[in-house]
């Protein structure tokens, strides 16, 4: 065996699920296509519960937030409603301002601390696996070679190579007709106000920051995601325009044009003059796909090359990263020898319930913001939904991916979901919840000054870490923790403990020592 696991993709998910089986006490090894990381501008943030994730990792100042504890975002859009969620009682919705290429970078110095492999300008041509693992072709440098591994994992995007080669279906529908077109611009001063950054276009009136702007000819967006660097998008639907090239680079001609048309109004965009690089893109069509299944064997897949679909929203990364802290810790335990039974085949079962909900949501959102006076009237309805406050609530929820509760034995409220923000105080000091998984163990968490906890894990404490602390106000007794920070268990104060939670240690963390 060359190595335990090879990892195809060396983007965002690849990354991530590298930092993961590396904590975890296995070294992979990543293949990456490209020589250098890719700088050109794609994703502009991360949005929705994955924030927390890399907050239980120590990420979330490295990728730029505020020290201390995350916080909800107040505002947010769907389908181009703009969502006021200041008022909801637990605003689920997070969002962080991060570049990919620089998230990129920040994971790989990451993955190189704990001491990845990376290899660059090495592709996967070809897989054949057998009973005990995967002989993997690669083309690299100084020319073709092949890895034996235990597992293989495909990071390799929505066109996945080792998808294709391991036979997995990849089901979807076609996107409809849309054509999208973003481009970094330049603009006259006078047209943005100072204060909050709203675009006053002439003949058209006041657009936004951030904002998803529907008429009936189309959507448009304005943002500056980094400072400095403005860039418009739209949506369209229908053929393009005769004599639109729909083959080549987009233009800041046609991407005029096509504002334009959408507000009825021009807006006197030119070539961007802000440092780059910039971005100008066109998407035609695009597809919702979803692989009809994570795992074949040993070969598994994370991220787009499990499921692709509509930047509408921003739920991608959420999406690829959570696959990720999934997969790590279980894919870890198989490799280790400790893994229960079935533990494997649950990241299919848990995460493939959480890109359909992503697949019908962005489909939705799409739906929404198309032309057309039916779809006026179906707005028109949906806002009036929208006043309800617990309406708000489920669409946020739906955003952050907190909607799918994992199926899981307890009945506890907290099962199934990922773990609560929690501030403590422990022998050692104040803590939070957070600040006590960074290691990416299991954790035992008892709130209630019982040694029952303790004693019932005691047999598994070379896999789950118990922690005693108080908590003003404690959801429950005790709660156990897997690494992705999902709880796998609860007790309510009062409830006994000895008997459920040795189930659940069993049943995600093997047989006891």
């Amino acid at each position: 065996m060359t190595t335990d696991v090879v990892i195809a993709g060396g983007g965002p998910n690849g990354l991530m699920l590298a930092c993961e089986l590396s904590l975890a006490g296995v070294r992979p090894v990543v293949l990456e296509e490209r020589t250098e990381r890719n700088l050109e501008p794609k994703a502009n943030g991360v949005v929705g519960q994955v924030i927390r994730f890399l907050d239980h990792r120590g990420l979330y100042e490295r990728f730029g937030g505020a020290p201390g504890i995350p916080q909800p975002t107040p505002h947010y859009v769907f389908g181009a409603f703009p969502l006021d969620l200041g008022a909801l009682d637990a605003n689920p919705l997070f969002t962080l301002f991060v570049q990919q290429r620089r998230m990129e970078e920040l994971l790989e110095e990451r993955a190189r601390e704990l001491g990845v492999e990376i290899r660059r300008g090495h592709r996967l041509t070809a897989l054949t696996q057998d009973g005990t693992g995967v002989d993997v072709d690669v083309e690299g440098p100084e020319g073709s070679y092949r890895l034996r591994t235990g597992y293989l994992v495909g990071c390799d995007g929505g066109r996945s190579t080792v998808r294709k080669q391991a036979g997995i279906a990849f089901p979807g529908v076609a996107g409809g007709g849309v054509i999208s077109r973003t481009g970094h611009i330049a603009l006259p001063e006078r047209l943005v106000d100072p204060a909050t950054g709203a675009l006053d276009v002439p003949g058209f009136g006041k657009v936004p920051l951030f904002v998803h702007t529907r008429t009936e000819h189309g959507v448009f967006v304005f943002a500056s995601p980094e400072p400095g660097k403005p860039l418009v998008s739209t949506l369209e639907w229908g053929p393009p325009p005769e004599g639109d090239d729909a083959e080549g680079p987009l233009t800041i001609a046609e991407l005029r044009a096509s504002v334009g048309r959408v507000l009825g109004a021009d807006l006197p965009v030119s070539e961007p003059t802000s440092p780059g690089p910039h971005m100008f893109r066109r998407i035609v069509g695009g597809h919702t796909r979803l692989a009809e299944r994570y795992r074949s064997g040993r070969v598994l897949l994370v991220g787009d090359s499990a499921h692709v679909h509509s930047a509408v929203g921003g739920p991608g990364l959420n999406l690829g990263l959570q696959d990720a802290a999934n997969l790590g810790w279980k894919l870890a335990a198989e490799v280790q020898g400790w893994a229960p039974a079935g533990l494997l085949d649950s990241y299919h079962a848990e995460r493939h319930p959480v890109g359909e909900r992503v697949f019908m949501h962005s489909q939705a959102q799409t739906a929404l913001m198309a032309p057309g006076a039916g779809v006026s009237a179906l707005r028109e309805l949906f806002g009036e939904f929208l006043q309800r406050r617990e309406n708000v609530e489920h669409i946020a929820r739906t955003l952050a991916g907190s909607d799918v509760r994992y199926p899981m034995a307890s009945g506890h409220p907290l099962v199934g979901r990922f773990a609560p923000e929690l501030s403590l105080s422990t022998d050692a000091g104040p803590a939070r919840l957070a600040e006590l998984v960074r290691n990416a163990r299991p954790l035992l968490l008892d709130l209630a000054g019982s040694q029952v906890p303790a004693d019932t894990a005691a047999p598994w404490s070379s896999r789950v870490d118990v922690r005693s602390a108080r908590c003003a106000e404690p959801p429950a007794a005790a709660l156990l923790v897997r690494p992705d920070g999902y709880v796998a268990w609860a007790a309510a104060e009062g409830e006994p403990v000895g008997p459920g939670l040795r189930d659940a240690l069993a049943t995600w963390f093997g047989a006891p020592q």
